[in-house]
């Protein structure tokens, strides 16, 4: 007998965009701070840097296990206690000394970040399905899209006023907000029956048949690889807007507000057109999109010196894109697994994370010498990430 699915509570959308939104918001925040941060606790650019990379490295090896343990556990209770973890660890760096410190509140942040991003994932799945799902999923790429767009913004207002210890407890305020919007409103939307084992063969057998999915790795590869094209330009945001374009420390909404336009109207399009067309056939725009933004990209700075508007003009357009294509690719990842969600949403979380700690320490550093690089290193990003949708598409082509 099919297992009924429980209500929606009104406001799921707002409320698990919030959830999700948390850990892009931690990110975006106190990225003006980079010079003040660098000057208090008397740290290199680099040093500096890397607390970037001390957050999304744990981020990712968490995420294997945040889906999982709520699969077990429940989602209520995994998001209550994950959440209070992050907010005292984002308490924890108002009172860093020294950026080893920081590196290692960063580190906690990271891994219990992750929670809010896997399971509101898995939670869409446990309450719909089909275009329904497809359509909620957009609704939360819209709504979270906001966040790190203010999220520079008022971290940048923070610092010019108060200085970047505020944009921390800031920070720490906004996650006892959403940890209290969940404690009343959130209901637990995996019953008891429904639940799987945490013992070790189970989990080692699942994680298995998941991480060894082609059709799953190339759906994650496919999301990855877009969404790395725009995030080389979230880690090089202060050299990006500061030395190329000359804007100043409270100015960061140049990047940001195009950026997070084009995730919101990307998204919304995306749930106007679910039970239009097909999954793929969003997916296939998308990428069109992509390509048309990454190619002007290439081609304006090529022949403009880095100026604005011209030069955030394509970030908007490749984001649109983006975020047409990205609801399908996370409901093709996740759809083949349906008793265990929770644990295929947290390895495509890894899998992302892992990508982005890659950009963070890696990619960014070495491509933020000039916008030209950037803008090829969108273009070289988004050719590989449709290669792999391509490559899921071929291989699930005989599959509704």
């Amino acid at each position: 007998m099919p297992t009924t699915k429980p209500v929606a509570p009104r406001g799921i959308a707002l409320l698990l965009a919030s959830l999700s939104a948390l850990g892009p918001f931690a990110i975006d925040t106190y990225l003006p701070s980079f010079h003040d941060i660098g000057q208090s606790l008397q740290a290199n650019p680099i040093e500096v840097q890397q607390t970037l990379t001390a957050y999304l490295v744990p981020f990712a090896i968490m995420a294997l296990w945040h889906g999982a343990i709520s699969d077990a556990l429940g989602r209520r209770r995994v998001l209550l206690v994950s959440l209070a973890l992050f907010g005292l660890a984002v308490a924890g760096c108002v009172f860093a000394t020294r950026i080893e410190h920081l590196w290692v509140m960063r580190a906690l942040q990271g891994m219990s970040a992750g929670a809010g991003l896997v399971i509101s994932r898995a939670i869409v799945r446990d309450l719909y399905d089909g275009a329904q799902a497809h359509r909620l999923m957009s609704h939360m790429t819209m709504m979270f899209a906001l966040a790190p767009a203010i999220a520079p913004v008022i971290g940048g207002r923070l610092q010019e006023w108060f200085g970047w210890r505020a944009v921390f407890a800031f920070v720490a305020l906004a996650t006892l907000a959403v940890w209290l919007a969940c404690w009343r409103l959130l209901p637990e939307t995996l019953p008891p029956e429904r639940r799987q084992p945490l013992h070790a063969g189970y989990l080692a057998r699942t994680y298995w048949q998941v991480l060894s999915s082609p059709a799953f790795l190339f759906a994650c590869g496919g999301l990855a690889l877009n969404f790395a094209g725009f995030f080389i330009y979230v880690m090089s945001a202060p050299v990006f807007l500061m030395r190329h374009l000359g804007v100043s420390e409270t100015g960061f909404l140049w990047l940001f507000g195009p950026a997070m336009s084009g995730l919101m109207s990307g998204a919304w399009v995306s749930g106007r057109l679910a039970g239009k067309l097909s999954l793929r056939q969003t997916i296939l725009r998308g990428y069109l999109v992509m390509g048309v933004a990454a190619l002007a990209n290439i081609v304006l700075n090529l022949w403009l010196p880095p100026s604005l508007p011209w030069s955030v003009v394509p970030i908007f357009v490749y984001t649109f894109g983006m975020s047409l294509a990205m609801p399908c690719l996370t409901l093709l990842a996740l759809d083949p697994f349906p008793k265990q969600r929770g644990l295929a949403a947290s390895c495509q979380m890894c899998l992302q994370s892992g990508a982005n700690g890659l950009v963070a320490g890696v990619l960014a550093p070495a491509l933020w010498g000039s916008t030209r690089t950037l803008a090829f290193g969108m273009g070289a990003l988004m050719l590989l990430g449709a290669a792999s949708a391509f490559a899921h598409r071929r291989l699930t082509r005989h599959h509704p």
